[in-house]
């Protein structure tokens, strides 16, 4: 049901897929980052989610093979997915696509590169606008590790709240040493915190995902580890701390969370922000869910439920 073809965008390699069926108008495109730390993953791995986008949603799907870290320092992997979006916003008519029509969507860190590419193409006038994002599980902000979903699910498989860190550092190629202070967030500064506090902070999130939470304890700031770790406090690595001006030039926006997920609250506190900013949001909570229930879709036996459910949703926003 679909032709597919590896090329390259301007040296990222893709791999796009074309619904075989002729169509009477252009199609819509969609552009996919795969998840996995920006160290793990390929397009490859997300083969069969892509597929199945492609065909249900009947759009022409392109998976960005972005070049991974430790080999390829950061932020090339965000960089590979802006230059391969642009690359598709200005030569989608070749591929039958509508360039008005054009949707970003991501999983884990991938959800981080699709928000990152929308914000730093709000202000571009010389390419068409991206019409849609879709988050699923994003990490978006690397200044608090003690909100209520890193409480509930520090020890949650697949990814815990130690792992998290821990894969930041490595990702960064960071001394792995700084864990526990980044961890108990003493690597931000107190002016830093209070300036963030309006968009990241635990009374931010609806108390219903609250339940059993403890503020931690006050910790002091350690200016060195702060030094070493400014990249954590770019956008393009913490989306949540763009501006206001940013935030409300943002296209339509789907944001899948899971309850038993430490980045839970990351897409929360940016469905708020987006919110807050008129930007039209659709959320889908999977009460089942788990942070890498996506990378199980399509495994048979091995699949979850959540797992469908969030592909489904996906493929239904787009449409």
């Amino acid at each position: 049901k679909l032709f597919i073809k590896d090329l390259h965008f301007d040296e990222v390699p893709v791999r796009i897929y074309l619904p075989r069926v002729p169509s009477g108008s252009k199609r819509r495109g969609v552009i996919f980052f795969h998840g996995g730390c920006g160290m793990f993953g390929s397009i490859r791995s997300h083969e069969r989610i892509c597929r199945y986008i492609a065909r249900k949603s009947d759009s022409v799907v392109v998976s960005v093979g972005y070049h991974l870290s430790p080999e390829h320092k950061y932020p090339a992997q965000t960089l590979d997915c802006l230059t391969a979006t642009v690359h598709f916003l200005k030569t989608a008519e070749n591929y039958g696509v509508d360039s008005d029509r054009i949707i970003l969507c991501g999983d884990s860190v991938g959800g981080t590169f699709t928000a990152s590419v929308c914000q730093e193409l709000v202000n571009r006038r010389d390419i068409p606008k991206i019409r849609a994002q879709v988050l699923i599980y994003p990490f978006l902000q690397a200044l608090n590790f003690n909100l209520p979903s890193h409480q509930k699910n520090a020890f949650v498989g697949f990814l815990s709240r130690e792992h998290t860190v821990r894969f930041i550092l490595k990702y960064l190629k960071k001394d792995c040493s700084m864990k526990e202070a980044i961890l108990a967030g003493s690597h931000v500064p107190e002016k830093m915190n209070l300036k963030y506090r309006k968009w990241i902070y635990p009374d931010l999130i609806p108390e219903i995902f609250k339940l059993g939470y403890k503020p931690p304890l006050p910790t002091s700031f350690l200016p060195q580890v702060h030094e070493e770790t400014t990249e954590l406090f770019e956008t393009r690595f913490s989306p949540l701390l763009a501006e206001d001006t940013v935030v409300c030039r943002l296209p339509d926006t789907c944001i899948i969370t899971c309850e038993h997920d430490v980045l839970r609250d990351d897409g929360l506190l940016y469905k708020k922000r987006l919110e807050d900013n008129n930007v039209k949001v659709t959320w889908y909570h999977m009460e089942e869910g788990f942070h890498c229930a996506l990378g199980f879709f399509g495994y048979g036996i091995f699949s979850f439920p959540s797992s469908s459910k969030m592909v489904n949703h996906t493929v239904n926003f787009i449409k």
